[in-house]
């Protein structure tokens, strides 16, 4: 046997042995991550005696917001000017797309409209609500152990198609979670935006007469 053979063998067997054991290798890896547990919130249904009825259409934009509650992740706060996450949860959906749904479902729920729906769908609004998200976090600020549930919303109310702001608004609410459980803090969340969804619709409801 040739030098030149016996070196193009060995070469070829340290081949196929290298490849048989980069194949074992990966079936000893994980492949992939378990997927994040889910969580979604629900639409205000209860409101005050006395709402007034409202004989016209309402378009509900989705919500501007920074780009750190623009996500499905469940956003955290430790200290004032940082934002991190949980890990291993998100929301069903990104943050502005879940407030946007549940505040539609909130109007349709008070039974007090003709007709609410997104932006941009085929229907004609008499007035647009502009929304913007400002907080959506829970909050262990002064190294508290257990977190607060903040949600700021700042609404705006246009007629169409002037364009004509005809009134603003902010609302927030502020509750703290029972335990540093995560389902206790996802319905803490659940009852802050829930206070503040109602009072959204209450307002704008009394707006325009």
């Amino acid at each position: 046997m040739t030098e030149l053979r016996r070196r193009t063998l060995l070469t070829r067997g340290l081949a196929v042995a290298g490849l048989a054991g980069v194949t074992a290798a990966c079936g000893r890896l994980p492949i992939g991550k378990p997927p994040p547990q889910m969580y979604t919130l629900t639409p205000k249904s209860t409101y005050p005696d006395g709402l007034p009825e409202a004989p016209w259409q309402l378009a509900v934009e989705r919500p501007d917001a920074p780009a750190g509650l623009s996500s499905a992740r469940i956003a955290v706060a430790r200290q004032p000017l940082t934002l991190d996450y949980y890990s291993g949860v998100a929301w069903v959906d990104d943050a502005p797309n879940m407030v946007q749904r549940l505040m539609i479902e909130s109007f349709e729920n008070s039974n007090r409209i003709i007709g609410v729906g997104r932006d941009g769908v085929s229907f004609r609004s008499d007035y647009t609500l502009k929304v913007e998200l400002r907080e959506f976090q829970a909050e262990y600020f002064e190294q508290a152990e257990i977190p607060t549930v903040n949600v700021r919303i700042n609404v705006k109310m246009v007629q169409m198609p002037q364009r004509t702001i005809i009134a603003s608004q902010g609302f927030e609410a502020q509750r703290r979670a029972p335990s540093n459980k995560m389902l206790d803090i996802v319905e803490t969340f659940d009852v802050a935006l829930g206070l503040v969804l109602r009072d959204v619709v209450v307002w704008t409801l009394r707006q325009s007469g």
